[in-house]
Parts: C-alpha cells; structure tokens; sequence
C-alpha cells in the first residue's frame, strides 16, 4: 500500500495543500511565501527521502505566524494520515545530526500521543525573512496533529542559520527511522496492541 497523501486545509489566514509521500526520493516543491522556511522544508523532504508538495497562501501582511503554524498542523496531518495503521513501522528514530558549529538532536515516537520538548535559544529575532521563534510552533504543531512524541535540543551552536538548519534536518533523519518498515515487525509495535 503507497503511504501517500494529499490534504488541503483553508481558513480566513491561510489556503494550504500538502502532498507528502513516505517512501519517495526526496523531492520537493515548496512555495510558502517564505524564502528560508522554503529552503528548511526542502531539507526536510531531501535528508528523509520524503516527496513533498506544499503550496501555502498565507495573511504575511500580518506576519508569518499563521503560514508557519498552520503549514505544521498540515504537515502533521499528512504524516498520521500516510502512516495508516503503523503496522510494521519501527515506530521510534532518532538522530544527532552536525552542521559546522551546531549540533541538533531529535527523537520521535510515532505512539499516537503527543508531547513536545524543544530545546533552542537563538541570538538573532529573524533568519532571513522567518521569525525564528516560529520554528517552535511549527514542531509543536507537527507533533500535536501527527500525534507524535517529538523531542528537539540544541546541543551546541553558534550560527542560526546552522542551527535552524540541523533541526529541521535531523527531525527528518529521526521520521525517515520512525515510519520505516522492519520485517520482524508484523503488526504494530506496542503492548497495548495499538498506536493510536
């Protein structure tokens, strides 16, 4: 079965649609109106093999905050969404990904719950046109809407560039791990017999 999805979500602040496809190549084609968070969704789609369509109009005359929040709760319903039933998937990943002077960690659990914990301080108010303070309510509103337990922590970084960069790249390293299948496993992988 082709975990693939296409979810569009409209609202007085934003007019989203979101294709993502689990198991692609990780190509993209991003349109945010927002230059850096276009290029942070590319990594994502690229580093997790992700093929990824996200096309978002959204009030930036106001500010970013509803194209950012509202393209993760998207983003996170095409996840829970493409994953189905999770049986099979190894459910947990992780991954401590360098970038010159910063050094992100993330880990996820793809266990129908949500939790967040985020863990970055940024010296600079903006990275290009993105309100740094929005790349936390992004992951928030991924994890939220996936359902997923998502921890994010900075380890060590100087450059903000670098160190928005890493996280998005190591949040894709650690799903690319979660939603992979793993042959031993035959139904979903909980005691409980369920993830969700």
């Amino acid at each position: 079965m082709e975990r693939r999805t296409e979810i569009e979500r409209r609202t007085k602040e934003t007019d989203i649609k979101v294709m993502l496809h689990l198991d692609g190549t990780g190509k993209s084609v991003i349109d945010t109106g927002i230059g850096f968070f276009n290029h942070m969704l590319e990594g994502f789609a690229r580093h997790g093999f992700f093929d990824l369509e996200v096309s978002v109009k959204g009030d930036l005359e106001v500010d970013g905050h509803h194209t950012v929040e509202d393209t993760g709760i998207v983003l996170g319903q095409a996840i829970k969404e493409a994953l189905g039933d999770k049986v099979g998937i190894k459910r947990y990943g992780s991954f401590i990904l360098p970038m010159d002077d910063a050094l992100s960690l993330c880990a996820v659990d793809l266990c129908g719950r949500p939790y967040f914990d985020y863990q970055c301080s940024y010296t600079a108010d903006r990275i290009g046109e993105l309100d740094t303070e929005l790349i936390r309510e992004f992951f928030y509103a991924v994890s939220y809407t996936a359902g997923m337990n998502l921890h994010i922590k900075m380890l060590s970084g100087v450059n903000n560039h670098h160190m928005a960069e890493a996280m998005f790249k190591s949040f894709a390293k650690a799903l690319d791990e979660a939603v992979t299948k793993d042959a031993r496993i035959t139904e979903v992988l909980s005691t409980k017999g369920s993830l969700g």
